[in-house]
């Protein structure tokens, strides 16, 4: 990883910007949301997913920093064209005195390169309303643009629709809609088995807020022995904010990532339960390139306000077919 050095990185801007020159107009630089939902103003992170495809006959180079505020910026407007304030963490992070790590990425002709940036950290997003948003790329970095000639890639727009947060009942999270129809996501009485159905079937199908509807995520984040102690010792507020932590890092599959993964194919095998705790044991498949792997889950379940939810997990690899 190389730190941004003045020295080191004029040393090769010449040639930098020959190779971007002749390559700029088959590159094609594209934004989408990571995963379809409803967005509330000023709740939760807002994921976008950059891609850039190298449509040329040759290899194409950019610089990313580690710190991708200084390689992107999101423009966010609304329908009157006037552009939003950038957040306190963008400003933060540009105006603070520290050194720039950065790697050169290298695209081969017919590849893609992505990742995922959350626009919170970019724009303030606490307002309702409807609004225009567009990528911009920075090859030779963002501070570089002042000083000398640098190109800058644009994406296209996306429309965002940020709506009022739902009223939460005190010490509980805000009730989530379900992006297809809009209304609020309610937990219904279903049976165990089912309610595992429920869960994989939202995954496969990239909705979130009904994946997670039957989560017990403060017993799966205390499954944790080091979170279950900082857990017991945070405020509410603290607790709340922690659940959030653990919903982006399930999405992300910082933590957790086995509950995550989509499956391509699954099969309820058992089901266990009595009054209060049960198990659901589920054979799932998962596409890895050519190779179909095959693992056994066993869900935890317990019945909590009078509702099966999820508890806990473990998996047992059972090899490819």
């Amino acid at each position: 990883m190389k730190p941004w050095n003045k020295c080191t990185l004029a040393a090769s801007l010449f040639l930098f910007c020959i190779s971007f020159s002749v390559q700029a107009q088959d590159i094609d630089f594209s934004i989408r949301y990571f995963e379809k939902r409803v967005y509330y103003a000023g709740q939760g992170p807002i994921f976008i997913q950059l891609t850039l495809t190298n449509k040329s006959a040759s290899t194409y180079r950019f610089y990313l920093a580690d710190e991708r505020v200084f390689s992107i910026d999101f423009d966010v407007r609304t329908m009157t064209n006037r552009s939003l304030e950038p957040s306190e963490i963008l400003i933060r992070k540009r105006t603070q005195n520290q050194q720039v790590f950065f790697r050169e990425v290298l695209i081969q002709s017919g590849e893609s390169f992505s990742f995922t940036e959350d626009l919170n950290e970019y724009a303030k997003l606490d307002q309702t309303g409807s609004y225009v948003v567009q990528a911009r790329l920075y090859p030779q970095l963002y501070q570089t643009t002042s000083k000398v000639n640098n190109p800058v890639l644009e994406s296209n727009r996306l429309a965002l629709t940020l709506r009022p947060a739902p009223l939460a009942e005190p010490g509980k999270p805000a009730p989530s809609l379900d992006a297809d129809t809009n209304a609020i996501l309610v937990r219904q009485n279903l049976p165990p088995d089912q309610v595992i159905e429920y869960i994989l079937t939202a995954r496969q199908k990239g909705q979130w807020e009904k994946f997670f509807l039957y989560l017990d995520l403060e017993a799966m984040l205390s499954r944790d022995g080091v979170r279950k102690r900082q857990w017991m010792a945070e405020s509410e507020e603290g607790r709340q904010k922690m659940l959030e932590r653990y919903r982006s890092d399930l999405k992300n599959a910082i933590v957790d990532g086995d509950i995550a993964t989509i499956p391509i194919e699954f099969a309820v095998e058992r089901t266990n339960y009595g009054a209060e705790e049960g198990t659901v044991t589920v054979l799932e498949k998962f596409r890895y390139g050519t190779l179909v792997e095959r693992k056994r889950y066993t869900y935890y379940v317990r019945r909590k306000d009078g509702i099966w939810v999820v508890v806990d997990y473990s998996v047992i690899n059972l090899g490819t077919e």
